[in-house]
């Protein structure tokens, strides 16, 4: 996973080891020598992660994490401390200024890597639902209020095998109003299954693989995808707490336990989880009417346009331009009803095959567009062939018949910076080829494309 690392620190002798390791794991690394210089660097282009040392002159690091954290333009930005103290009141300090997590040099490589992954992780999902709410403010509507800083009522399910332990886990958290409930083995599965909770809290025993099990399940399923997960675990367990966070986990603290760290942690990431639902689920209400295709129920071209806008400021697109081949005929032999739904079912399939964070909209007709932010070009070709083959293999249900369907489709990779038009008409060379050559099947973009592309003006034509 490539991301933007900022390192911060005013030691030449830091820098440049962090920078190291980090370039030997594929980072981009930016570096700053102070506080003041890391807000500047973060203004200029904003970073992933920040790797931010706490013991600094002016400016220390707990100020910077502050002002990062209460301007809403850098707020999302993961944070992790960095620093020779130890002091277990230091570590809640950075806690409760907003960091994310807090490591202690020497810092161990792989703790380091593995909470780097999970971070972004994270923040891979919530930057998908930040960039949608950016492009409802771009057509006129508002964003939605911030969620409260008070996690009070929040509901919290602690799996452990020993009582003891759930009991005063419990006993903490309820000092900031949050209700937990115990549950071990089978018991939590299902007590997951019946109830909403805002974190799991996942204490480790022995080797830890019944509590892994538990973790990686709560990930595959989609009921409890994004519920954040916080593991309670031993020092001599740090190998588990890894592999936990290679398999989703959010975050950790060790035995034993310090009350305030147990709090600061677990406010973190019901915080985080709150905000992420405001977006998703706001985000959607207020734009269903407006950017929504009636027909087919999927986002209409208004919105897809400013959304691609959006993408290609902040990095690469793969653009499909998919069009439904041969569908004037369906109109004339079996009447606009069944054309109509053949659309709809056609719109279905093609979102039941992207993920959450793609977005796919009727661009007019029978032409659809779709927008996988950050896809590398393997990925992009597979999934353009995973929906030419989701309309073909099955004939298409409409009104009564059984409709052989098939599409053509364009794709077109666009480097970051790239305009909509070009993105959108390279496409579109590339499917006229596509019809070009049989129908059916997916062409991709060739670098001539997208100098014409340029050249073409404000998007392609319509197909009928």
């Amino acid at each position: 996973m490539t991301a933007r690392i900022l390192v911060v620190d005013d030691i030449t002798a830091n820098l440049r080891l962090l920078e190291a390791k980090l370039l030997n794991e594929y980072y981009d690394v930016a570096l700053a020598a102070s506080g003041r210089e890391a807000l500047a660097a973060v203004a200029r282009s904003a970073p992933d992660v920040i790797l931010l040392d706490v013991m600094m002159p002016e400016m220390d690091g707990y100020e910077v994490c502050r002002r990062l954290k209460a301007d809403p333009a850098t707020a999302h930005i993961p944070v992790v401390m960095v620093t020779a103290l130890v002091d277990q009141a230091e570590r809640v300090r950075g806690l409760e200024a907003g960091a994310d997590d807090f490591l202690s040099k020497p810092v161990d490589d792989a703790t380091l890597f593995g909470r780097l992954r999970a971070l972004l992780r994270v923040k891979q999902v919530q930057d998908a639902w930040r960039l949608r709410s950016e492009t409802a403010r771009d057509l006129g509507f508002d964003p939605p209020a911030d969620p409260e800083a008070g996690v009070a009522g929040a509901r919290v399910l602690v799996v452990s095998e020993n009582a003891e332990e759930a009991a005063a886990i419990g006993a903490t958290l309820a000092a900031d109003g949050i209700q937990a409930r115990s549950a071990a083995g089978a018991a939590a599965l299902e007590a997951l299954a019946m109830a909403r909770f805002d974190l799991a809290v996942i204490c480790l025993a022995g080797p830890g693989a019944q509590e892994l099990r538990l973790a990686s399940r709560l990930r595959a399923q989609g009921a409890t995808r994004d519920l954040p997960v916080l593991l309670v675990a031993d020092r001599a367990q740090r190998d588990v707490v890894l592999r936990g966070f290679e398999l989703g986990a959010n975050d950790h603290v060790l035995r034993p336990v310090d009350a305030n760290e147990l709090r600061a942690r677990s406010r973190n990431q019901i915080r985080r989880k709150r905000y992420q639902e405001m977006l998703r689920e706001e985000l959607d209400r207020s734009l269903q009417l407006a950017v929504t295709d009636t027909l087919t129920g999927l986002r209409n071209r208004r919105y897809v346009l400013r959304h691609l806008e959006g993408v290609l400021r902040a990095g690469d697109a793969a653009v499909l331009l998919l069009d439904v081949d041969r569908f004037k005929p369906i109109n004339d032999r079996h009447g606009h009803a069944a054309g109509d739904a053949a659309l709809h079912e056609v719109a279905q399939r093609l979102k039941a095959h992207l993920r959450a964070a793609d977005v796919v909209a009727r661009y007019g007709g029978e032409e659809f567009l779709a927008v996988l932010a950050g896809a590398p070009q393997e990925y992009a070709l597979n999934v353009a062939e995973r929906l030419r083959l989701a309309l073909s293999s099955t004939a298409i249900p409409a009104c009564g018949l059984e409709l052989r369907v098939t599409a053509s489709i364009g794709l077109a990779m666009a480097p970051a910076g790239s305009t909509v038009a070009t993105a959108i008409n390279a496409a579109d060379a590339a499917l006229y080829r596509a019809k070009a050559r049989g129908r059916d099947r997916v062409e991709l973009a060739q670098p001539e494309d997208y100098v014409l592309g340029a050249a073409a003006g404000q998007g392609p034509p319509r197909r009928l």
